[in-house]
């Protein structure tokens, strides 16, 4: 080989060997296009919050619209080491189905946001999944709520109600209840949130469950009275999932409170570990921030 050639070559490998460096390592997917939020709104927003950790490449999956048919709908989950939840809809097809659970029994990351905790309440394996869930009719015997009693969350089967709900928009404060989980570690004990959804009455499975935060629901409010839990982990068979409750729109997900808990849940979802720092702008105790 000439010297010229080994130049060329050697430059051919010191750009290959930057751009990889510069890749981000892990892949995630976005699953979405049905759900009774606007979807088509927050996705461009989760997946930008994903690609800012630097973390993440993000591809988008998106389903057929309501009522049409899902049998092509077939993501390959097996790809990506995070997939996000902004789905709530139709049901998949059995083979999709059968591909998730699989993903995540084999030590696959999940994330769901805000009302994809309502998707699919007769799906046995998706509500053991996501732990607690709201709406669809969700009944006694789709699982207890959690309440807090003498610092702890435990199972609750008194209130009959169905699952989810929410009062009217209103700023809250979070308060977190597992300071050494590495999403928790570092933040503050009490941060606020801009004015939200504060979903409450949730209920489901609640096997292998962890509450990393919750916010208290006023009654005057509309909410129950008690502490609800908001951000949660659940461990399923060697998978991770991580449930963040908050981010109505994309004004809610300007919320620094929303953005840190997301990218961390993200983070922690995909690799076991939080990497990420505390930034300077997190919220105080009793005032929200928001980008």
């Amino acid at each position: 080989m000439s010297w010229k050639s080994a130049l060329s070559a050697m430059g051919l490998w010191v750009v290959m060997s930057v751009a990889a460096l510069a890749a981000p390592p892990h892949k995630a997917l976005i699953v979405t296009g049905q759900n009774g939020h606007d979807w088509k709104s927050t996705t461009p927003v989760l997946k930008k919050l994903l690609e800012d950790t630097g973390l993440f490449t993000v591809d988008v999956a998106t389903s057929p619209e309501k009522g049409k048919d899902m049998s092509g709908f077939k993501p390959k989950f097996s790809d990506y080491e995070l997939v996000v939840s902004n789905y709530q809809g139709d049901a998949w097809p059995e083979e999709t189905k059968k591909a998730f659970v699989e993903y995540v029994k084999n030590g696959g990351g999940v994330l769901i946001y805000h009302f994809a905790l309502a998707a699919f309440p007769e799906w046995k394996e998706y509500n053991e999944i996501i732990g607690l869930g709201g709406w669809g009719n969700r009944k006694e015997d789709a699982g207890p709520m959690l309440r807090l009693r003498d610092g702890k969350f435990v199972p609750d089967t008194s209130d009959k109600r169905a699952g989810g709900g929410h009062g009217p928009s209103q700023e809250f404060q979070i308060v977190v209840r597992d300071p050494e989980h590495p999403i928790t570690k570092g933040l503050p004990e009490k941060f606020m949130h801009v004015s939200d959804e504060l979903y409450g009455w949730l209920r489901g499975p609640a096997k292998n469950l962890t509450v990393l935060a919750s916010a208290f629901a006023p009654k005057e409010k509309g909410g129950s009275g008690e502490d609800e839990p908001l951000l949660f982990t659940i461990t399923y068979g060697k998978g991770r999932i991580f449930q963040n409750a908050l981010g109505h729109t994309p004004k809610e997900l300007a919320s620094v409170a929303f953005i840190v808990t997301y990218q961390r849940g993200a983070e922690w979802a995909a690799t076991g570990k939080v990497t990420q720092k505390v930034p300077a702008d997190f919220p105080t105790a009793d005032k929200a921030s928001t980008r």
